[in-house]
């Protein structure tokens, strides 16, 4: 039997407004992931109210980060573009490519089951 969003704690409702940024990084970008840590973190914990995940990406489990992943959960693509520009890695070249895209989340447990 499926598992619904109302058989689990209510999801957000701006959850449905989101945008999935995926950074990838230019390379050798070891050195300056670690010199902007600390500001991205802080950066990323003042604006944690429109974050519905993120976290670092590796091409294989216990490799080297190259590059992030977000998760914004704003209403527009130009919130979500403010979200990433303000960001410390961003404003440092960190990132050599981005993507942002308009995500709806549907099913998982994240979001407290299926949205169908």
């Amino acid at each position: 039997m499926p598992v619904h969003a109302d058989d689990h704690a209510p999801r957000p409702a701006k959850l449905a407004s989101a945008w999935l940024a995926l950074c990838r990084d230019i390379a050798d970008s070891g050195e300056l992931r670690r010199q902007y840590l600390d500001q991205h973190l802080a950066y990323i914990e003042s604006v944690m109210d429109r974050v519905a995940v993120a976290g670092p990406l590796s091409h294989e489990a216990g490799a080297s980060f190259s590059g992030s992943c977000f998760i914004y959960h704003v209403e527009n693509l130009a919130a979500a573009e403010s979200l990433l520009h303000n960001d410390p890695y961003y404003q440092a070249g960190l990132y050599e490519s981005v993507e942002l895209h308009a995500f709806r989340p549907a099913a998982g447990i994240w979001i407290g089951g299926a949205s169908w």
